[in-house]
């Protein structure tokens, strides 16, 4: 009980230090928004959640979910539409492979269909050997395109980032894709948050283009080519509509897979599968909304601004079991940085360290998932105490090979904001896992990058 009530007093404290002038903001918003010229565009639904009227206690609890409710004008039928065509989706990609032979499908029907997703869930989740640019442009790319499913439906930025997260995490990682592969703890993380990022960006992009009638630079085919690029799936559909003067497409949204195929030759071989579908409508007129011709952008109460990617510098120090010395590591951390109190983030460290008996050099890891109190809040300068879980990996190559350990971990640190944008951060964490009663040490300093106006 008592971390629940500091977990709750930290997330809902005020993002903004004067509430009133945000107030302040939203009326002007108001009053200026009748005075611009209206157009009609295929749009979402509203262009700003926040235009609307706006509970007074609503900044006292930024971080409050109106995912699938439409208090603020949101348009609930069809983000809740689109959610129903993504699973039908994935339930009839299911069947489909269900119904094919097994030295095809590779589905274990006398064990059960489900016997291969059993076990890669209960082995998850654990660290994908990827290529850099699915895991870093890829994910977030398609994490991007289950934002903007929420965010074209007039939802605010959290509350897209958790539809992004549900659908990335629960009905991709540990749905469809737990029948082909374990779940990757990179996915899991790098989509939903990256993909908030790319999403929110390339969501005002296309606004702001819309709203000046489609074009780039005075070019009609520059203008088209852009909205292509920001969202291809719902470009197309919107492509499609204009093209018949019909709602014949409703919704479209997409996802990416990177697996291990196997091939008739019994090679196993990488692909990249790239999954995209349509809800198509009843074929009846377009009721195109209306938007703004003046595009406005206001602030939201959480925004990219929270998001903080980071790279890390260090040591790695393992404990007695693994028969390696302490040396130097580097790596990246991912994180949501909810208030000046409260921190979640996922931070990796590799090295390549020596043997202590014997020659050569051998990679060591460790990622974990891990949460931050921050002491001294209104200062640049924040000690914090830090807790979490993750994995110790010694010489993995592939998820067959090495060996790994299950670690809980704690550790003291000091965070220092140098801008808005910019922050340095120098913690030391030990580990403790009871596979082999081992006790290791990373140490670690890191230089992190806020995205949009940063932290505030």
């Amino acid at each position: 009980m008592i971390k629940l009530a500091l977990f709750s007093s930290v997330m809902t404290q005020p993002l903004f230090a004067n509430q009133e002038e945000q107030k302040q903001l939203n009326t002007q918003l108001k009053d200026d928004i009748t005075s611009v010229e209206v157009k009609t565009y295929n749009l979402p639904s509203n262009s700003d959640w926040n235009l609307k009227d706006i509970p007074d206690d609503f900044y006292q609890s930024p971080y409050q979910i109106n995912l699938f409710s439409d208090n603020h004008g949101q348009d609930r039928e069809r983000l809740w539409s689109q959610t129903q065509s993504v699973m039908a989706y994935g339930f009839g990609v299911a069947g489909l492979i269900l119904m094919l032979p097994e030295d095809i499908s590779k589905w274990d029907k006398e064990n059960g269909v489900f016997s291969k997703w059993t076990d890669n869930v209960k082995e998850g989740p654990t660290w994908d050997r990827d290529v850099l640019w699915l895991n870093w442009i890829g994910h977030p790319y398609f994490g991007g395109v289950y934002y903007q499913v929420a965010r074209k439906s007039g939802y605010r930025q959290w509350d897209s980032f958790l539809y992004a997260f549900t659908m990335s995490t629960f009905y991709w990682e540990y749905g469809i894709e737990g029948f082909a592969e374990i779940p990757s703890m990179q996915d899991l993380v790098i989509t939903p948050v990256l993909g908030w990022a790319y999403g929110e960006w390339a969501y005002q992009t296309e606004m702001e283009i819309r709203s000046t009638g489609g074009e780039v630079w005075g070019s009609k085919t520059l203008g088209d080519v852009s909205l292509f690029l920001l969202d291809p799936i719902d470009a197309a559909g919107k492509g499609i509509n204009n093209l018949f003067d019909m709602e014949v497409v409703k919704a479209g949204t997409g996802g990416i897979n990177f697996a291990k195929m196997q091939l008739p030759t019994g090679e196993y071989e990488d692909q990249v599968q790239l999954n995209v579908h349509y809800q198509l409508g009843s074929g009846k007129a377009q009721q195109a909304p209306t938007y703004q011709k003046n595009y406005i952008s206001k602030k939201d109460p959480v925004d990219i601004g929270v998001i903080g990617l980071g790279l890390n510098y260090g040591s790695l120090n393992p404990g007695e079991h693994w028969g390696l010395e302490q040396d130097v590591a580097n790596g990246w951390n991912l994180g949501l940085y909810f208030s000046p109190r409260f921190s979640m983030k996922l931070d990796y460290l590799k090295g390549q360290l020596p043997r202590e008996i014997g020659s050569g050099d051998q990679t060591f890891e460790q990622f974990n998932v891990g949460a931050n109190y921050y002491f001294n809040s209104d200062s640049s300068f924040r000690p914090f105490v830090s807790a979490g879980a993750g994995e110790m990996l010694y010489a993995k190559n592939n998820e067959d090979d090495g060996d790994s350990t299950f670690a809980l971990n704690a550790g003291l640190g000091m965070h220092y904001q140098i801008i808005n944008n910019f922050a340095l951060q120098l913690d030391a964490k030990r580990f403790f896992n009871s596979k082999y009663s081992n006790n290791d040490t990373a140490y670690n300093f890191s230089l992190i990058y806020f995205f949009g106006e940063g932290q505030r």
